[in-house]
């Protein structure tokens, strides 16, 4: 699968920057991390590549320099972070508008995550890959 270094993942960002989203991914967009929506068609979104570096189990270190959370909307999509560094990048197949997703196992359960990528929050810097 294709790495998508932070520099690629920011150019992504920026490209897709005031495009509105079309009828098709218009229910994933949610500035934080949510579930994907049930029903969803996943065959609608294709595979740009992932920000998961290595064959190594990513660290579960967050980047929160504003006191934001994980769930928070404006926390900051740092890659080289939880949940980033474990997070896949996705696009609508109809208007190529870009997602970030993944997946969130618990003990009993598995819940596939997305958000869109804005790029006010990308977060080039310390701690990234690439």
């Amino acid at each position: 699968m294709h790495l998508i270094t932070p520099a690629e993942l920011l150019a992504i960002a920026r490209e897709a920057e005031g495009r509105r989203p079309c009828e098709t991914c218009a229910p994933l967009v949610c500035p934080g991390w949510e579930q994907l929506p049930a029903g969803f068609a996943e065959s609608d979104l294709q595979r740009l590549g992932t920000l998961r570096v290595g064959e190594d189990e990513p660290g579960w270190d967050e980047y929160h320099p504003s006191g934001t959370r994980l769930w928070s909307a404006d926390a900051p999509i740092a890659p080289g972070f939880h949940p980033y560094n474990r997070s896949e990048v996705w696009a609508c197949a109809r208007c190529f508008r870009p997602f970030l997703r993944w997946t969130e196992f618990g003990g009993y359960y598995e819940d596939r995550r997305v958000r869109e990528l804005r790029v006010d929050l990308v977060h080039i810097g310390p701690g990234t890959a690439g």
